[in-house]
């Protein structure tokens, strides 16, 4: 018993240290985080404000967490920096990664990943930075579009790099290299997957470990793809298209069941994988949940989120793809979700705090974000009983416990 406890206690500190790393949409990309005891209910005038942030420059990334600090990107001038803060809000580091997007819609616009003392960021011109977390210098890059003959996408590059086992996952969307996994450590090709020859499209990838073939699941400008993690084999493909190719949502999984919904007429399909993961079937159909860049979350047996051509906030059966309401008189935007409580950041400047219930949407507080610039886009992070919001050249950080 005794030697039991001594390795608990050895064990906890690493085990509270994984669960501080926060990626694109929470710990495991679906939206869902798992902070408990938080305001059910926020003040009239909405939560205190606890700090700010005003000179991070044009942008459209969000929060990634790492061991208690804050890690964002923003665009200076041509160049793309990097920003480490503290819960407090102070500037710890800022660093100078390269040149970053300014042909539209300014800055940068994939979410940063941290893993094993790295940092890993994708630039809206395609290149690949892995950064030592400690010292912020560069330990290697690629270069999409020179390495992987690869052509840049109407709004930019778009994508928070995967890390799974040693493996960095990218889509260059080449004719070289589709989609591709290098060796997080040193930057070395380990696999490449010539996918259906699509360009990339907007769309971080999912990584499913739950069947016989763990795989990764991305949206490539016409077609859903499953690729064998280990070998970069692909497993399967269904054609899914929009007016734009774009699919900036990553595809939404539980059990076996996988959501892959884009805007611009792309609509819904629920897929469920068979034989292993190496085969999928379609479930079901919608041109009606159409998000365009604000992702959806499954709470409980129900999906949640805002059309884009449909112009209302919505809740589907997971199963069924029946729509249970249909509201609109707010503006469309994106979600996350803990404790059975939505929070929704509308293209229009507005939080909602909504009960995740079918019956309805419930929204019990809202308030506007009034500092920042440009667009509403950029997705928020729950993290110690803050709510984390970017816009544009602002990060506000929320007390909402």
């Amino acid at each position: 018993m005794k030697h039991a406890l001594i390795l608990i206690s050895l064990l906890m500190p690493l085990f509270l240290s994984a669960q501080t790393n926060i990626q694109w949409r929470g710990t495991d990309r679906s939206g869902i985080y798992h902070e408990q005891g938080l305001l059910t209910q926020w003040p009239e005038s909405g939560p205190a404000l606890k700090w700010h942030f005003d000179e991070l420059g044009e942008g459209h990334s969000s929060v990634a967490i790492d061991a208690d600090k804050l890690y964002l990107t923003g665009l200076k001038g041509d160049k793309g920096y990097l920003y480490v803060f503290d819960l407090n809000g102070k500037l710890l580091s800022t660093k100078e990664y390269g040149p970053e997007w300014t042909e539209s819609y300014n800055g940068p616009r994939g979410t940063v990943t941290i893993n094993d003392s790295k940092i890993y960021l994708t630039s809206g011109y395609g290149v690949l930075y892995c950064l030592d977390q400690n010292t912020l210098n560069l330990v290697w890059k690629k270069d999409f579009l020179s390495e992987f003959n690869a052509s840049n996408i109407s709004w930019g590059i778009n994508e928070a790099p995967l890390i799974v086992d040693d493996k960095v996952i990218a889509t260059p969307g080449g004719s070289k290299g589709n989609i591709v996994a290098f060796n997080k450590n040193t930057g070395e090709l380990i696999w490449t997957c010539a996918g259906e020859g699509d360009l990339s499209a907007y769309c971080s990838p999912q990584y499913i470990s739950d069947q016989e073939v763990p795989q990764i699941v991305t949206i490539t400008a016409n077609h859903v793809i499953g690729v064998d993690v280990k070998t970069g084999q692909k497993l399967w493909s269904i054609e899914k298209t929009n007016r734009w190719s774009v699919h900036a949502n990553t595809p939404v999984y539980s059990k076996g069941m996988l959501l892959c919904t884009s805007g611009y007429g792309g609509g819904s399909v629920m897929l469920r994988l068979t034989d292993g993961g190496r085969h999928v079937e379609k479930v079901w159909e919608s041109t009606e949940l159409d998000n365009r860049l604000g992702s959806m979350v499954k709470v409980g047996n129900y999906v949640y989120g805002s059309g884009d051509k449909n112009r209302y906030w919505f809740c589907a059966d997971w199963n069924t793809g029946e729509i249970k309401y249909k509201q609109n008189g707010y503006a469309m935007g994106n979600i996350i979700a803990d404790e059975g409580m939505l929070y929704c950041y509308t293209d229009r400047g507005n939080m909602l705090l909504a009960k995740a219930t079918p019956e309805k949407f419930d929204v019990v507080s809202k308030f506007p974000i009034t500092m920042g610039t440009a667009q509403h886009w950029a997705h928020p992070v729950l993290y110690k009983g803050l709510l984390l919001v970017r816009h544009g050249n602002s990060l506000m950080a929320y007390q909402v416990k």
